[in-house]
């Protein structure tokens, strides 16, 4: 295992973080322990969640686990979130301060500790006041609830507002955005990804192996059927599944990942976690594993070194699109003093 540091924070981390959103669901109790148990001997410190993962179950197992392992529990870092509903009432959701104090209260009570190292604001909430919410964060690190706040699903003005607004008025600064980030979806390095750099945020990708497709087990035109997410029940994520299937850029990628797995002696799922982690900003790339199995091939990735060739393979084939102002060969014109304004009018 390999570390670095929480985004812009002095906290050092894993490179691979452990996320728990199976606990309580795909994986019951015993097998959610038996996953962190492998994670820790791994080496890994980063174990992310969240409040709705299986409404609170995540947290309540996670707690349960730190409890019985105080001495592997001091050295792990623990990431959660809050913004989603985990009740009926018109203020059971959302980033006002009267949710987030009550979710982080309720979320400090079902991990069983006294403090959160990285609490994250799980989508944007277009209703509450930023300065609000990043009031009551600011607070929240003030009180010693929380080390650290990040984002989760901010698109790159948000967080950059974010940013600028948190330093204007002196509060803490957020040190981590968490977006969904693999070689099948790169649209976050038109602007999300800038943005995050520009203000000092790591980034924690989530579904760095596309549900499983990167992984190589699905098949151009082939319903899945068997173990898989989307086998299991036939209409579960097909109305993801056929758009992907018609993308010749999926399967341009899916044979990429094979043959520079094949070349390198490794897994597909390796080989797509050890390119998204030697992105820019990339901090620790978080791992979902419903057994303990997958989370040991996973696990591999992290001292997966790919050669520039390899990478550079990669990173042209999942080219994300960017051919329309103001991305394209019109807007680059514009934005670099080295080319002629002239040709991109």
């Amino acid at each position: 295992m390999r570390y670095t540091t929480l985004g812009s924070s002095g906290t050092v981390v894993s490179t691979q973080c452990l996320g728990t959103m199976t606990f309580g669901a795909e994986a019951d109790e015993a097998t959610s322990g038996a996953i962190i148990e492998a994670f820790v001997e791994a080496g890994g410190t980063f174990v992310d969640t969240a409040d709705v993962y299986s409404k609170g179950v995540s947290e309540e197992i996670i707690g349960r686990w730190l409890k019985a392992h105080p001495a592997d529990a001091r050295d792990l870092v623990i990431a959660t979130k809050g913004r989603f509903a985990m009740g009926d009432g018109a203020n059971d959701l959302g980033l006002s301060r009267r949710h987030l104090r009550r979710a982080l209260d309720d979320s400090l009570r079902r991990l069983g500790v006294e403090h959160i190292d990285l609490y994250q604001m799980h989508a944007w909430d277009a209703v509450t006041p930023l300065e609000e919410t990043l009031r009551f964060l600011d607070d929240a690190v003030t009180a010693g609830k929380i080390s650290y706040y990040g984002f989760s699903n901010y698109l790159g003005w948000q967080v950059t507002k974010a940013v600028h607004t948190a330093r204007e008025h002196g509060w803490s600064a957020p040190v981590t955005l968490q977006p969904q980030y693999n070689l099948l979806v790169r649209d976050i390095e038109h602007e999300v990804v800038p943005a995050c750099l520009d203000g000092g945020l790591g980034l924690l990708p989530w579904s760095p192996l596309a549900g499983g497709w990167l992984t190589g087990k699905y098949q151009r035109d082939t319903t899945p059927t068997g173990e898989s997410r989307l086998g299991e029940d036939p209409e579960r994520g097909m109305e993801a599944w056929e758009p992907r299937n018609r993308q010749e850029r999926t399967w341009g990628v899916i044979d990429a990942v094979g043959e520079v797995a094949v070349q390198a002696g490794v897994t597909s799922a390796q080989v797509a976690l050890a390119w998204v982690g030697a992105q820019p900003a990339v901090t620790s790339v978080i791992l979902g594993a419903r057994n303990v199995e997958q989370l040991a091939d996973n696990l591999a990735a992290a001292d997966l070194d790919l050669t520039a060739d390899q990478l550079d393979r990669l990173s042209v084939v999942s080219a994300p699109r960017m051919d329309d102002y103001p991305y394209g060969t019109a807007g680059v014109g514009q934005r670099h003093r080295d080319l002629d304004p002239s040709s991109t009018d």
